[in-house]
C-alpha cells in the first residue's frame, strides 16, 4: 500500500481506540509523562449527494398504493360525525346492532357509511340521524361538504358523489340508545 492509501489508518504501533476508554485503561508500555496520542474518529460514510435542486418526487418512484374501503369509510365517518346537527350515523337498527357490537369488543367506526372505491375515484353513502331544530338540507349539505373535503385531502381519491340519507330526527329529551356524540347543549351522562 502506498502512503496515500494508508493515511486513514493509524500507525501500526498505535493501539486501536476503545470507545469510552480512559487513561486507566491505556496500555502499560507507555512511559510516564507521555500523553496518549489524540485519536481521530473515523470519518462518517456518506451517501452520494444529490445534485443541487434535484429532489426526488413521489411520481418518479415506482409502486402502487391501494386504499381499502374500510380506510375511506373511516375518514368519511369521522368527517360526517364532526358536522353540527348530526346526532348519529346509521339507522335505528344499525345503531342498536352497533351498541351490541361495542359491548362485545367490536367496532362500529364506519356505521352508517358505505363507500365504493375505484382506482382513482370513490362514491360515498352516508346514513344519519339529525338533531331536531336544524334544517335537514343544511345538515346534509354540510355533511356532503365535510366528507368530500376529508376524503379528497386525506385519501387522495376523487370523490364523484356523496349521497346523504337523513334516516331519522332525534328529538331533544327523547330517550334514544347510545349516540355517536352528545347533542348540542346537553351534558354528557
Amino acid at each position: 500500500m502506498d502512503d496515500a492509501q494508508n493515511e486513514n489508518f493509524p500507525p501500526a504501533s498505535t493501539p486501536p481506540a476503545v470507545s469510552g476508554s480512559t487513561d486507566a485503561a491505556a496500555p502499560a508500555h507507555r512511559t510516564p509523562g507521555h500523553a496518549p496520542a489524540p485519536v481521530q474518529a473515523p470519518s462518517a460514510v456518506r451517501a452520494p449527494a444529490a445534485s443541487a435542486g434535484a429532489a426526488v418526487r413521489p411520481e418518479d418512484i415506482g409502486g402502487k398504493t391501494a386504499i381499502s374501503e374500510q380506510a375511506v369509510a373511516k375518514v368519511a365517518a369521522i368527517a360526517a360525525r364532526a358536522v353540527d346537527g348530526v346526532y348519529a350515523l346509521g339507522t335505528g337498527s344499525g345503531r342498536a346492532l352497533g351498541a351490541v357490537r361495542d359491548a362485545v369488543g367490536g367496532s362500529s367506526a364506519t356505521q352508517g357509511v358505505h363507500v365504493e372505491v375505484g382506482e382513482t375515484e370513490v362514491a360515498v353513502d352516508v346514513t344519519l340521524v339529525a338533531v331536531y331544530g336544524i334544517p335537514l338540507t343544511r345538515i346534509a349539505d354540510a355533511v356532503r361538504t365535510a366528507v368530500y373535503s376529508a376524503v379528497e385531502s386525506l385519501v387522495g381519491l376523487r370523490v364523484v358523489e356523496v349521497n346523504v340519507d337523513v334516516n331519522d330526527v332525534q328529538i331533544p329529551g327523547a330517550p334514544e340508545g347510545r349516540p355517536d356524540k352528545a347533542r348540542p347543549g346537553s351534558a354528557p351522562s
